[in-house]
């Protein structure tokens, strides 16, 4: 098959109708929920077949058998009192059928039997069936007569013979506890599947909120592997992650550092050199260069102090704003507005990393716009700095490529403007260093907006 084809078929594969995806929306979306799940359901699912199959063939068996066995009763002592000639004979016949069954034996003479009333239950079903097939007379069954017992009345030539029966005659409780007892131990069986699971799970949360907390630039230093072996790997392999991505920070700030303090020396030399020379045009064309020369200089210290190894603290990020505008004012920005909420927003942030974001992004609407507005707001579980400036803005198409460390768009930008294409860079180094991001859009005053966003 072709390469074509191949794809073609994986498409319609995606698009093919997956069984029981509709079931998704009803499992649970938990770990430890679907463990659970997975780890119970078998065994409630066994307990419950058992207990159908146990009741419907104990209720099957054992009541039949009763109720059976209480009709057999009932067409004996009416053969014995159909030989009865006399009164006395059958009153001696209920009195001994009495003292041998355990049934309460009336006779009621010249009575007929009450209209026939509708059967409840499976019980007085099966007893029903069992005088039809034994006894072969009319008869009514009533249940209201008193409690835990049922009468059952026949009709005689004569008259009608109440035969009252203790409901043990007629029901086993033993299907009862036995339900009881299943029910019991699922519920033991489940309450202990749940505290092991909860153990289990456990060392899979420390995991991923250690891994979230580094994500925000928050050293964890107290987590170490714990729990089952894959659990175990995992955290392993997290440390060993982090120990990497440390290292490699570490390397990168230090070789910028290094790189950008070593360039310093000769720059002194030729700046002693220049100021020798006479003066003449190509002498200002060289301070020129060397002055660009310090300026990107200090931009790689920036960009290594951005990266920099600041430990994270607790920190009210509508102060710090605060003292952001302050400095930018200093440095001739016009902000003509400030929005902060009413509660303070403490989070844990690194305060010279995020100052350093902060003056970037005001730096550089002061550059390109005239007028400044910062919003410091919450949205869900993040906190939002709004910077909005009135300048020309930045196309769509760019506002990504802006980000790549020394690119400037003189085409969009005023070109003689100063900077190495490092601010936004170094903004949005430090954001995601604390687990956020700047983000870029369309301003309400027609200029750029610089969305800082922190997760809370």
């Amino acid at each position: 098959m072709s390469v074509v084809g191949e794809r073609i078929a994986r498409a319609a594969a995606a698009r093919r109708p997956r069984p029981f995806r509709f079931l998704k929306r009803f499992l649970p979306r938990t770990l430890f929920g679907r463990s659970l799940l997975i780890m119970m359901t078998p065994v409630v699912l066994a307990q419950a077949i058992a207990t159908f199959v146990f009741y419907d063939r104990h209720w099957d068996t054992m009541t039949n058998r009763l109720a059976f066995a209480v009709a057999g009763e009932i067409a004996m002592i009416i053969e014995e009192i159909e030989r009865d000639a006399t009164s006395d004979e059958r009153a001696d016949t209920l009195a001994r059928a009495a003292g041998t069954v355990d049934l309460a034996l009336t006779w009621l003479p010249g009575e007929e039997l009450p209209p026939r009333q509708r059967l409840r239950g499976t019980l007085e079903h099966t007893l029903a069936r069992a005088l039809d097939e034994r006894v072969r007379r009319p008869w009514r069954i009533d249940t209201n007569v008193a409690h835990e017992w049922y009468e059952i009345r026949v009709q005689m030539p004569d008259g009608v013979l109440s035969i009252m029966s203790p409901e043990r005659r007629l029901f086993s409780f033993t299907s009862y506890l036995f339900i009881m007892w299943m029910i019991g131990s699922s519920l033991v069986l489940v309450t202990i599947g749940i505290l092991f699971m909860r153990n289990q799970i456990r060392p899979i949360r420390r995991l991923a909120s250690a891994a979230d907390a580094f994500g925000k630039g928050r050293d964890v230093p107290d987590f170490r592997p714990e729990g089952a072996a894959e659990v175990r790997q995992a955290a392993t392999a997290f440390l060993l992650m982090r120990e990497r991505i440390q290292r490699q920070i570490s390397q990168r700030t230090e070789m910028l550092a290094g790189v950008s303090h070593d360039l310093r020396t000769p720059l002194t030399r030729m700046k002693l050199e220049l100021a020798m020379l006479p003066e003449g045009p190509e002498v200002e064309e060289l301070r020129a260069d060397v002055v660009e020369m310090e300026t990107m200089i200090e931009g790689y210290l920036a960009f290594a102090r951005g990266a920099g190894a600041e430990p994270a603290q607790p920190t009210d990020l509508g102060r710090l704003v605060a003292e952001a505008v302050v400095n930018a004012r200093r440095e001739g920005a016009v902000v003509a507005g400030e929005t902060y909420p009413e509660e303070p927003l403490v989070l844990a942030l690194r305060p010279n990393a995020l100052k350093r974001c902060l003056g970037n992004l005001l730096a550089n609407a002061h550059r390109y716009g005239g007028t400044i507005r910062v919003t410091l707001r919450r949205d869900g579980l993040a906190a939002e700095i709004v910077i909005d400036d009135d300048g020309p803005g930045i196309p769509p198409a760019m506002r990504e490529e802006v980000f790549r460390p020394f690119l400037r768009l003189e085409d969009s930008r005023n070109p003689e403007t100063g900077g190495v294409g490092l601010g936004l860079a170094i903004a949005r180094d430090v954001a995601r260093g604390h687990g956020g991001d700047v983000l870029l859009g369309d301003s309400p005053q027609g200029g750029l907006r610089a969305v800082l966003r922190l997760p809370v």
